[in-house]
């Protein structure tokens, strides 16, 4: 999804992949609300992912800086993210905790 993220829109890819991962995720008994969680944090990560990343093309465009600064400027970030994705995808506490906490 991450490297899918980065060509193709977060729309296009949440029609296109969903109906193939939920499936899968849920014969391998992943909680639907961690892959809710993850593959939006995907998308999102794919949306500031260069060399189709359009929200960078339009913080590019705003900022008046050309793409590569704004790109090369988002570095420490994208560690931060992909970091992120990796503990919440691995650690289904992160992102099960609070839910849980509600009952409905």
């Amino acid at each position: 999804m991450l490297l899918a993220g980065c060509f193709i829109d977060a729309l296009s890819l949440l029609i296109m992949m969903t109906p193939v991962v939920v499936p899968i995720a849920l014969v391998f008994g992943i909680d639907l609300t961690q892959l809710g969680v993850v593959v939006v944090l995907a998308c999102m990560i794919g949306l500031i992912t260069p060399p189709v990343g359009i929200c960078l093309y339009i913080v590019s465009d705003l900022a008046c800086v050309p793409m590569i600064r704004v790109a090369k400027a988002m570095i420490p970030f994208y560690l931060a993210l992909i970091i992120t994705l990796v503990l919440i995808s691995l650690v289904p506490f992160l992102t099960i905790y609070l839910p849980s906490l509600i009952k409905l």
